[in-house]
């Protein structure tokens, strides 16, 4: 499912935003969004910065590489394999490969396992042969499920993957996701719920992917819960809240002091920007990239 299922929620005029915000100047309009003294800014932070395929999905990816590249990003966040040796042609990097599981279909029920770890062991081979260090990965859906049922279930079939991930230095990544907005029923939904798989696992190779905009809309109070887990923590999304569009003034999380406070832990994972432009998408990801340059 990955991410063509979220786009499906999000109502037509938002999709035609994220799908149509890149224009044939797309590479002058980012040039100029990042044009003059602030230009020199880019890339030269203590975080780094990637962006989200699917967020720009109609523009090719040679397009967009090009774009990250100019803006100061340095690589491109879930792709999939078809897509993963692209970035390198422009000296950027895969951040972050799509799952080979899906969002409701997870590792909380055991039924699953056996589908997740034959699909898992030669796609995580097939990631490490292309330069791709980080997978996500998905809990699942409830669908009634208690709590301590869904982490046991997780622990024991992330297990199961994580020999072929150690050996080939991936790290699979779960992410959280809200289950009040875009994803209905999703059992990782809160950070202490993944911190006890993660826990449970106990492995280099099984970390989380913590959405700063999944997790405000769920918990809020990001940068105390970043703290508390940070350890566990692997990669960072970013979204504006409300609307899950531009991480811009007209939000309400203070990304820059956000993005602050993640580079003062010395945090050496990739913080990718996740949002459906409803501007011109090459000008607000210049934007992002500046604000979040710290």
């Amino acid at each position: 499912m990955h991410r063509r299922t979220v786009l499906t929620t999000l109502g037509a005029s938002a999709v035609a935003g994220a799908m149509g915000v890149m224009q044939p100047s797309v590479l002058a309009a980012a040039g100029s969004a990042a044009a003059g003294s602030d230009r020199a800014a880019v890339g030269a932070g203590r975080l780094r910065q990637s962006v989200a395929r699917w967020c720009y999905s109609r523009t090719p990816i040679a397009d967009l590489c090009r774009l990250a590249k100019q803006v100061g990003l340095m690589g491109i966040d879930l792709l999939g394999p078809e897509e993963w040796d692209v970035p390198k042609q422009f000296g950027l990097a895969c951040t972050m490969g799509n799952s080979f599981g899906t969002i409701p279909v997870g590792f909380n029920r055991v039924s699953h396992h056996d589908k997740l770890v034959a699909d898992g062991e030669p796609y995580i081979a097939r990631a490490a042969a292309a330069g791709v260090k980080q997978i996500v990965v998905f809990s699942g859906n409830r669908d009634g499920m208690s709590d301590g049922e869904g982490i046991a279930n997780c622990i024991t079939g992330l297990k199961r993957l994580m020999p072929t991930a150690e050996q080939h230095g991936v790290v699979l990544c779960m992410e959280m996701l809200n289950s009040k907005v875009d994803h209905k029923d999703y059992h990782a939904d809160h950070t202490a719920w993944a911190v006890e798989v993660a826990k449970g696992v106990n492995s280099p190779s099984f970390r989380l992917l913590y959405d700063i905009y999944h997790m405000q809309v769920m918990e809020g109070d990001v940068i105390a819960t970043i703290k508390a887990h940070l350890p566990w923590i692997a990669h960072f999304h970013t979204a504006g809240v409300p609307g899950r569009n531009e991480i811009d003034a007209a939000q309400e999380l203070n990304y820059r002091g956000i993005a602050e406070y993640i580079a003062s832990t010395g945090f050496t994972g990739v913080f990718a920007h996740e949002f459906i432009p409803k501007r011109d998408g090459a000008a607000s990801l210049a934007e992002a990239v500046q604000l979040c340059t710290v």
